[in-house]
């Protein structure tokens, strides 16, 4: 069933392509309501200014750092632009601190679903085709099935750990991508999360165990 042309659909797609409102609505209505396909017709008719931006070089832009939990967990993050010009505007430098933010929050271990290794991949696959296979719901049930099972796993995984494929902690109806897609289109540049890196304390140390009541019997003397 076709999903409903509502306004809010429309500035949706507007704010992720750049596209004009009749095109943004046109391309919805030939494609059902259904986003992702709107933005295929888009970008085959070459309206999807945020996507072709997306090849420009971005040398300029913006290093910055957020820092929560009284000083116990702080993030570094760059994010790129084409001129220095939007790397100094009020709404690209609040869009950094805002992914800072996120980053800290989310705790994603890369940023684009790229990044993940076919190593790492390939031990999700194992872990979620054992968890579906040891699940009694599915005895019995044939091999396509847990191929599917396994495929919803990794889209979960994604969402879990690459930052664009993340909820946008401020606004859980959208993702960091989609976010970055505004971006582009607010500021007319390709803009490009590069890299970031998440500082917690203590994370990696081992913890000192104390046992009490070893500690006591040996104030007491217990070495006697």
């Amino acid at each position: 069933m076709a999903n409903p042309i509502t306004p809010a659909a429309i500035k949706a797609l507007r704010e992720k392509t750049g596209a004009g409102m009749m095109e943004c609505k046109g391309a919805l209505t030939e494609a059902e309501g259904n986003e992702e396909k709107a933005i295929e017709i888009l970008r085959k008719r070459g309206l999807a200014t945020a996507t072709k931006k997306s090849g420009r070089i971005a040398a300029e832009g913006l290093v910055d750092a957020y820092i929560h939990a009284g000083g116990k967990i702080g993030v570094l993050v760059e994010v790129n632009c084409e001129t220095d010009f939007v790397a100094r505007g009020d709404d690209f430098r609040n869009f950094v601190h805002d992914v800072a933010m996120h980053i800290t929050a989310a705790e994603p271990r890369f940023i684009t679903k790229d990044e993940v290794s076919e190593e790492v991949l390939a031990k999700e696959r194992e872990i979620a085709l054992a968890a579906a296979k040891a699940d009694p719901k599915n005895a019995n049930k044939p091999e396509p099935v847990f191929e599917k099972i396994v495929e919803g796993r990794l889209s979960k995984f994604y969402q879990e750990v690459c930052l664009l494929e993340q909820p946008y902690v401020k606004d859980q109806n959208i993702t960091v991508g989609d976010l970055l897609r505004q971006m582009i289109s607010k500021t007319g540049e390709n803009v490009r999360i590069r890299r970031f890196t998440r500082f917690k304390m203590g994370e990696g140390l081992e913890k000192r165990s104390s046992d009490l009541g070893a500690e006591v019997q040996e104030l007491l003397g217990g070495n006697e």
